[in-house]
């Protein structure tokens, strides 16, 4: 399969946010502005996550969905906030073409196979955070709540299960990783990827245009997602898949 390259609008308020390690935010702007200009830089796809839906108690804000969803044509995932099949449709009507559920979907599994159901694998994202175990190399556990709950479930056991219910693909997080440029997680990236037989999208940690490289060929993600190499002009979309394409990864460029 050809690699994506995937670019993340976190959002909080409905503006663009970035942080490190899941805290520390600060604004990036507008995600229509964002969204318009990665979809002329080459973009396979976008994802949008309402980061603050969880731990604030709501569901995904709509509005900002339509704003983005109305100012483009490639794919966009949406997550953040969504519980139930109800407000799956919603996202869904509000223009998105897939929904990603993490922390509704680890308290309650059985939603994967709900939403599977309703709405075709292809349209369903297990969205998994995940951070090593202390003292355990090799061994990580799931986050919930934007990061900053650390749940008892391995995390190969938790990639299993969510293919096993419906999931058509999973968005992996390093959660130690995430906004610090300095790598993605490979060995994590690599043992999921091993475990499943759907496509893993590598996040968390792109800083290099090595590093796009290392998740894609040596980790063998389907796709890499970033935001603060994106979001802050160290690169462009066009610039990572030109120098992918230089290096032999089949890329659409």
């Amino acid at each position: 399969m050809r690699k994506r390259i995937i670019p993340c609008l976190d959002t909080k308020e409905g503006r663009v946010v970035k942080g490190v390690n899941f805290v520390a935010l600060r604004d990036a702007g507008d995600p229509v502005e964002f969204a318009i200009k990665y979809e002329e830089q080459g973009a396979d796809e976008l994802v949008l996550l309402d980061i603050s839906a969880t731990t604030e108690g709501r569901a995904t804000r709509l509005e900002t969905v339509r704003r983005v969803a109305a100012a483009i044509r490639i794919p966009l995932a949406v997550g953040g906030g969504i519980a139930n099949r109800e407000q799956a449709q919603l996202v869904l009507d509000a223009g998105a073409s897939k929904v990603g559920v993490n922390t509704a979907a680890v308290r309650r599994p059985e939603l994967l196979r709900e939403l599977a159901r309703a709405f075709g694998r292809p349209r369903v994202v297990a969205a998994i955070d995940a951070i090593e175990r202390p003292g355990q190399p090799g061994k990580w556990n799931v986050c919930v709540a934007g990061g900053l709950e650390v749940i008892d479930i391995d995390l190969i056991d938790w990639a299993r299960q969510v293919e096993s219910l419906g999931a058509g693909e999973i968005l992996l997080t390093s959660v130690s990783r995430d906004g610090a440029v300095r790598g993605y997680d490979i060995a994590q990236l690599r043992a999921v990827v091993d475990a499943v037989d759907i496509p893993v999208i590598a996040s968390g940690g792109a800083g290099t245009l090595e590093d796009f490289y290392a998740a894609l060929v040596d980790g063998g993600a389907d796709a890499a997602l970033a935001a603060s190499v994106f979001h802050f002009g160290t690169y462009t979309v066009a610039q990572v898949k030109e120098y992918l394409a230089e290096r032999g990864v089949d890329v659409a460029v």
